[in-house]
């Protein structure tokens, strides 16, 4: 099906050049002379390499077949990630290239989803938030501000800031848009 560069929206699957590319963030402009351009800030989803590039608004792309099977999350060994399909049994591994920063949301038995392009498997995709434990913190500050924050390391390694109150040991919910202190779980 063909997509022009006008329909864009964050989210969108292309084929560019033979690759599934994701649209990441997109800015129609309309410069004081001359046709409007598409200001567009794409990722590769073979390589996880992030592109910005320029479209006119009548340029015409293919949208992309991915296809998402649900999945567990097993167990990390050598820098290779494992996963199970939770259909079919069958297990995947990604590198840990390929996976890149999810690796600090990854928790054993956790549900997500793996992401296909014609039957490769390409990536992972993990849930917009997720459980970690804090493993290393300072203690709190008696009479420090509530806005006050610290730095504080979870249970898969995220180095993050969370605020005075959360001590070691404790549950947190984590934003893997930012990899950025939710809420206590």
């Amino acid at each position: 099906m063909a997509i022009q560069s006008g329909d864009f929206k964050t989210g969108l699957t292309l084929i560019i050049d033979g690759d599934p590319w994701q649209v990441l963030d997109f800015q129609h402009v309309k410069p004081g002379k001359g046709a409007a351009i598409l200001r567009t800030k794409m990722k590769n989803l073979r390589n996880g390499k992030t592109l910005e590039k320029n479209y006119s608004a009548n340029v015409e792309f293919e949208q992309a077949n991915i296809t998402r099977r649900a999945a567990t999350y097993s167990y990390e060994a050598d820098d290779t990630y494992y996963f199970m399909d939770t259909e079919t049994y069958e297990t995947y591994e990604l590198s840990a290239e390929v996976i890149g920063d999810s690796k600090y949301y990854l928790v054993e038995g956790m549900e997500l989803s793996l992401v296909f392009f014609e039957g490769d498997l390409l990536t992972v995709n993990v849930p917009d938030k997720v459980e970690l434990e804090i493993v290393e913190t300072t203690p709190a500050i008696k009479g420090a501000p509530s806005t006050q924050t610290k730095d504080a390391v979870t249970n898969t390694g995220l180095t993050l800031r969370v605020p005075q109150f959360i001590d070691q040991g404790e549950r947190i919910i984590v934003s893997t848009a930012d990899g950025s202190y939710s809420s206590r779980a």
